[in-house]
């Protein structure tokens, strides 16, 4: 399906066109933008038949998932953008062509992103901004906007973790700490190139209009280095929970041991004399003696308490 929004010479903005408008009237069009959303095997073929765009763009608009990056044919500039899904983490390419007389948004799945940024076009006022170096603008913003709650949601996940750390099994912990670092590493994988791609732009000096609209391409780069920032600070909060929970297990089955040890120890001369006694030998004096048996009890539990007490004042029970 096409969506079509056009710019008069008159500053004056139509929506609703098709490309039979466009093709009648490109005379009285500043600038227009054509997005193909879920396009037809027939929308597809405008992109070489009308547009004439190189077939390598075209290639990388048919094959996904690209990497982020920018590509110039002419005067006409390729952008691979990425677009998030918040909840789910699904990432969809997002391909942006920019000419002085048209933008081209070509995407495969819905994209409110680019419904957004039209919008936005058709509320600006300021004719300055009503360019198509602008709309990329809008478009780049939005699609990096949307990035911000995934990761906040990460950020609060990870502040419920480390206040549930000592109330949850620890297989219940690490299965989240390694859900949260799955999440983390998924997100960098997307934020990263965005910000490179940005960083790359600004650096451009193939864009004409870009040193007057650099502030707002600036902005956008600060947010994506804000959101790499945030997501390696929360790779190192997974990182110290684990750590921390570790440490406690290890001293927690350290003391499990040293009691377990204390215990064993205590019965180990208790063991000798039961087994000792256990014999049977014809010829044991102590086998004859009226009360060897209680004396034996006696012994048994004067030693076990001994010892006890001994332990203690170590501090092995402590």
């Amino acid at each position: 399906m096409l969506s079509i929004i056009a710019v008069t010479k008159q500053q004056e903005k139509l929506v609703g066109l098709t490309m039979d408008d466009i093709r009648a009237n490109s005379g009285d069009y500043e600038w227009y933008w054509v997005d193909f959303d879920q396009p037809s095997e027939k929308e597809i073929d405008l992109l070489s038949s009308w547009f004439h765009f190189h077939p390598l763009a075209i290639e990388d608009c048919l094959h996904r998932l690209q990497r982020p990056k920018m590509d110039h044919y002419g005067d006409t500039h390729f952008f691979v953008l990425h677009a998030l899904h918040p909840e789910s983490l699904f990432v969809h390419e997002v391909n942006l062509f920019l000419n002085a007389n048209f933008v081209v948004t070509f995407h495969s799945h819905q994209s409110p992103e680019v419904r957004a940024a039209m919008d936005k076009v058709m509320a600006t006022s300021d004719e300055k901004r009503l360019k198509p170096l602008h709309a990329a603008y809008h478009l780049m913003d939005e699609l990096v906007d949307r990035y911000f709650p995934a990761v906040y949601a990460i950020d609060d996940h990870l502040a419920e973790r480390e206040i549930e750390n000592s109330e949850r099994s620890g297989t219940a912990m690490l299965d989240a700490l390694f859900d949260i670092r799955s999440r983390l590493l998924h997100l960098r994988k997307t934020i990263n190139p965005m910000r490179d791609l940005l960083y790359r732009i600004l650096g451009s000096d193939r864009i004409e209009e870009l040193p007057e609209q650099r502030a707002f391409f600036t902005d956008v780069h600060d947010h994506l280095l804000k959101l790499s920032e945030m997501i390696d600070s929360s790779r190192e909060m997974t990182a110290d929970l684990r750590d921390s929970y570790m440490s406690y297990s290890s001293n927690r089955m350290n003391s499990i041991m040293k009691t377990l040890t204390v215990i064993t120890t205590i019965f180990m001369p208790l063991t000798f004399i039961a087994g000792v006694y256990g014999m049977n030998f014809e010829h044991m004096p102590e086998l004859h003696w009226r009360s060897g048996y209680a004396d034996v009890l006696v012994l048994m539990a004067v030693l076990g308490f001994v010892m006890f007490l001994w332990f203690k004042r170590k501090g092995w029970f402590d």
